[in-house]
């Protein structure tokens, strides 16, 4: 029974139960603290926004070819313990920091920065690992479940620090938070151990390898640039980011006039945080996988787009709070629990370097540097007299756009498995 509702065959049954708690502990850490972070923001007002979105994305800027040479030199089996490792350590400051000065303005700034960044990095390379860890089918069979713990982890954190915020305070949760990312490690190296023994792959190939991928720091960039592949990738998450933010940032603007008491306004905004995460659990371990076996990849790409294009027509018919709210449930779930599994499916049929540095780079730089594009164009819009019947026009037509590009990463991520099938063949001949 448990094989089957986890879509795993003889064999894998342990590596996916490690994966589900790898990614649970992942972001119950993060979790646990983005209410932390919203808490500290709440006073800068919804004209800062965009400018906190610029500062988290110069930062991205800036460490992204760090990653990158750290990629190129540590041997892959230390990597990701290597950076999880340093987000501990910062946690840790930010720990020492908040306990001796709990309402420092200027901590509280560099913290919401430093967690908007520490979400993005640890996410993109626990996927990155994944996409090595597991193979093929593998991935479309086991990754929607596998993503599954990260929604248990999005659903668990929050009920945490609602019950011990006021006794541990922020310093004893950011604590509380690095000991959950540290449990991470011993499930990477497990994991890491279970894909030599499942793959046997050749040396700086497999997760537990001991060599380093190599190459230069700023090969990310140069990889995305010339391969149509991974472009294709970034015009995806890229387009579907500004439809993202427009929506978010609505959102923000109209139950703020909904809800004037910031108590009742943040009690509104959990009940959909919690919607969106029971939500996506449910995609996760219960719908992504049958539609990926169903219709393949471009199934799973596709089927997001579609959904929100028909909630983005909705809110240019009813542009009212109601219909924004249950939107953003439904298309915030999906991304989660369907089109971001489907996404990642695809980091299966590329080569090492662009695994861990095009793909860290896609999901960081191109993320924020989308978010942050769209948080200046949505104040440009609204300067124009655009409201919400207009954002949801303008995003059903993006989504037109993402149907199309999904159909076109669906055929080139075929082409590429079928490729890799011809040349396993060829080298075992």
């Amino acid at each position: 029974m448990a094989r089957k509702l986890l879509g795993a065959r003889h064999g894998e049954e342990r590596a996916v139960i490690i994966a589900f708690a790898y990614f649970f502990l992942l972001l119950c850490s993060y979790y646990l603290l983005r209410p932390v972070r919203d808490a500290m923001a709440a006073h800068a007002g919804l004209g800062r926004l965009p400018e906190l979105f610029t500062y988290t994305f110069l930062v991205m800027l800036v460490i992204t070819p760090l990653f990158g040479a750290l990629v190129s030199r540590v041997r892959k089996r230390r990597l990701l313990p290597v950076v999880y490792g340093f987000f501990a350590l910062n946690m840790f400051g930010f720990y020492l920091a908040f306990d001796a000065d709990p309402g420092s303005e200027r901590t509280a700034a560099v913290f919401f920065v430093w967690l908007s960044v520490f979400n993005m990095f640890v996410v993109s390379v626990f996927w990155s690992f994944m996409a090595d860890v597991f193979r093929g089918d593998e991935a479309k069979r086991l990754f929607g479940p596998i993503a599954a713990g990260g929604s248990a982890g999005a659903i668990i954190g929050p009920l945490l620090t609602q019950s011990l915020a006021s006794g541990l305070g922020t310093a004893g949760l950011i604590m509380l938070s690095m000991l959950l990312l540290l449990a991470t490690i011993p499930c990477i190296r497990a994991l890491g151990h279970w894909s030599v023994e499942r793959h046997g792959e050749a040396p700086g190939t497999a997760a537990e390898s001991t060599e380093p991928i190599g190459g230069g720091a700023l090969a990310g960039v140069t990889l995305v640039a010339r391969t149509p592949y991974l472009l294709g990738i970034v015009a995806m998450l890229g387009l579907g980011a500004v439809a993202g933010t427009f929506m978010y940032l609505e959102l923000q603007r109209i139950a703020s006039a909904a809800y004037e008491a910031t108590a009742v306004r943040t009690a509104f905004f959990a009940r959909l945080d919690l919607g969106v995460n029971l939500l996506a659990f449910v995609l996760q371990g219960v719908v992504t996988t049958r539609i990926i076996r169903r219709f393949g990849v471009t199934g799973g790409l596709v089927t997001m787009p579609l959904v929100a294009f028909g909630s983005f027509i909705w809110l240019a018919l009813a542009p009212f709070l109601l219909p924004l709210a249950i939107s953003q449930v439904m298309r915030r779930a999906g991304e989660f629990g369907v089109a971001k599994p489907s996404r990642e499916v695809l980091f299966t049929a590329v080569d090492p370097e662009s695994k861990y540095k095009a793909k860290n780079f896609i999901d960081t730089v191109v993320q924020r540097g989308s978010d942050t594009g769209a948080s200046w164009m949505h104040g440009f819009l609204q300067a124009k007299g655009f409201l919400l019947a207009g954002y949801g026009a303008l995003c059903a037509l993006i989504m037109v756009v993402l149907v199309a590009i999904g159909f076109a990463l669906g055929r080139a991520y075929a082409a590429r498995e079928r490729s890799a099938g011809a040349a396993a063949l060829t080298m075992e001949g």
